[in-house]
């Protein structure tokens, strides 16, 4: 466990800018108690001060995670958010979209969003920019990047992609042993 680099940072932040916009400032500056990004085979945490200094007393091999896990890198030492970092998403969201009960679990088995499964969509949702994706009910399900803006999504013909997937809680049982 040890503290992010430069590149690290700014990989992880790009990354997490994409999503959340100007609203990382409050992943960074909490008012309750700060918090810290650590980097721990080659996945980054999320985790309150007192956590990491109470993780600090196990050995690196015998510590499993800790706090929330936001990404990993890649072997290209790409930065790739994972689905457990959703509830921060969700919260300080720029972009969002809701899907008809009839599309959430197209999304939820890991496809894209088409129209026709389109409930809303934010207002202004620019092209290729990162997107929280919701039902109807405001229950997060997963994020990804927004194929077409709001404007153009509304002249298409509903087999079109509107939102191309990246994550989805379908994948805590998909890929639950690659998660931790």
């Amino acid at each position: 466990m040890r503290p992010l680099t430069e590149d690290e940072t700014k990989a992880a932040f790009e990354k997490l800018t994409k999503y959340i916009g100007a609203n990382l400032k409050f992943l960074v500056d909490r008012p309750d108690e700060p918090y810290v990004f650590r980097l721990h085979r080659e996945r980054v945490y999320y985790l309150s001060e007192a956590l990491m200094r109470k993780a600090t007393n196990i050995g690196k091999d015998e510590l499993i995670s800790m706090g929330t896990c936001i990404g990993k890198f890649t072997h290209s030492r790409k930065f790739r958010l994972h689905i457990t970092c959703l509830d921060y998403l969700s919260q300080y969201a720029k972009y969002k979209v809701w899907l008809k009960p009839s599309g959430e679990q197209t999304f939820v088995y890991g496809n894209h969003v088409l129209k026709a499964h389109l409930g809303r969509i934010t207002e202004g949702t620019p092209q290729y920019a990162g997107v929280v994706v919701y039902s109807m009910s405001d229950v997060p399900l997963g994020f990804g990047v927004a194929a077409k803006s709001t404007a153009e999504c509304r002249s298409l013909d509903p087999t079109a992609i509107v939102v191309f997937h990246q994550a989805d809680v379908g994948e805590y049982l998909r890929e639950e042993s690659e998660l931790i």
